[in-house]
């Protein structure tokens, strides 16, 4: 948490998710779609990835109520195969699109051993990491991945070409352990750009470069000009690594989905085309493979775990753990924290569409 405890304010989960299904319904969407782009979005709140909560909100409710994107819709299934099914979002909400396609991959993965359902036509979907853990709660292995609007700068190049193109893999251990990987394919996501904008301070080195290609501190020059790096940074120190990973997701995702790709994906925020965005969903049933998976799995886990520490470290953790103490501590203290800023814009944005607005109370 940057800053000192008076720069935020405290929301109960309920009262989030209650928040950004009233605004989103006061500008048409459906209340089924309103409520699924709720539950991702606070859920990526309530797990510490402020990148991808509720700071998006106003960019969903500007999407459908200028048209570019759409709730009077349904996805629709456009092939399908006994593992497999291709399917057009027909331009809705991610959250929604992406809730059909993975609940699709997991009804796939009992019968077939495995689901992989991608589809085209989709837009922003929030946090990959829930539709992942969505498998974990069946069971499975959950992977996820969508491309996104060009917002990184290749390996040696200067101009934004790929997206940050996330991915996610999630997996049950026993006793209700999981490993939980929820990355994106850039050094850091856009939105901790800006959220760093927003607070006026400067980004850490590697997250970002100039409208010359050289890596830079400088928020706004990330914003305008410039552009994120790939995972890891600089050539020297693996950034290509990254860069290679991001191809990858688009090739699962656009180029595999008939969606749009690479720098033919919308500039973010400033164009009214529609996304048409790649997703890939897939569902792993374990019991398809060798018997003893989650036990395994809480080997694996804990022995990393039980590792000495690093000197000036405490102790070592493994994909899912921050977020897990996240939410305890969310749920220990009665809410999420937000920057003051969010909440003042948040009160503006209900100002507008005329709801009631977010009840907080002190941190």
């Amino acid at each position: 948490m940057a800053g000192s405890v008076s720069d935020y304010q405290r929301v109960e989960v309920s009262e989030a998710k209650s928040f950004c299904e009233r605004c989103m319904v006061s500008v048409g969407t459906k209340p089924d779609h309103a409520a699924a782009l709720a539950e991702v979005l606070v859920c990526g709140d309530y797990r510490g990835h402020y990148s991808h909560g509720m700071n998006r909100l106003e960019m969903y409710v500007k999407d459908i109520k200028s048209g570019t994107t759409v709730s009077d819709k349904e996805p629709v299934i456009l092939k399908e195969l006994a593992g497999s099914a291709w399917v057009d979002g027909n331009n809705l909400l991610g959250p929604w699109v992406g809730k059909f396609c993975i609940d699709l991959a997991i009804k796939k993965a009992k019968e077939a051993g495995i689901g992989m359902v991608v589809a085209k036509g989709s837009n922003h979907f929030g946090i990959a990491g829930w539709y992942s853990l969505r498998c974990v709660e069946a069971g499975m292995i959950g992977m996820a991945f969508t491309n996104t609007s060009p917002l990184v700068v290749p390996t040696r190049g200067r101009k934004r070409t790929m997206g940050t193109n996330p991915l996610s893999m999630c997996a049950p251990a026993a006793n209700n352990d999981q490993f939980a990987l929820d990355m994106a394919t850039s050094t850091c996501a856009y939105g901790k750009v800006e959220l760093n904008d927003m607070k006026e301070i400067p980004i850490p080195k590697s997250w970002g470069s100039n409208a010359k290609g050289q890596e830079t501190t400088s928020p706004k020059e990330v914003l305008t000009e410039g552009g994120l790096m790939p995972l890891g940074g600089t050539e020297e120190c693996g950034g290509y690594k990254g860069y290679g990973l991001a191809v990858m997701v688009e090739i699962l995702c656009g180029i595999l989905g008939g969606g749009n790709f690479g720098p033919f994906v919308r500039q973010w925020k400033t164009s009214t085309e529609v996304a048409n965005l790649g997703q890939c969903f897939i569902a792993i049933n374990t019991e398809a493979f060798a018997p003893g998976f989650e036990g395994r799995m809480s080997t694996l886990l804990d022995t990393c775990r039980g590792l000495e520490p690093a000197e000036g470290e405490t102790e070592v953790l493994v994909a899912g753990d921050p977020e897990k103490r996240h939410m305890e501590k969310v749920d220990k203290e009665g809410g999420v924290l937000y920057h003051k800023n969010l909440i003042r814009q948040m009160g503006e944005l209900a100002k507008n569409l005329g709801v009631e607005s977010m009840k907080t109370k002190e941190a």
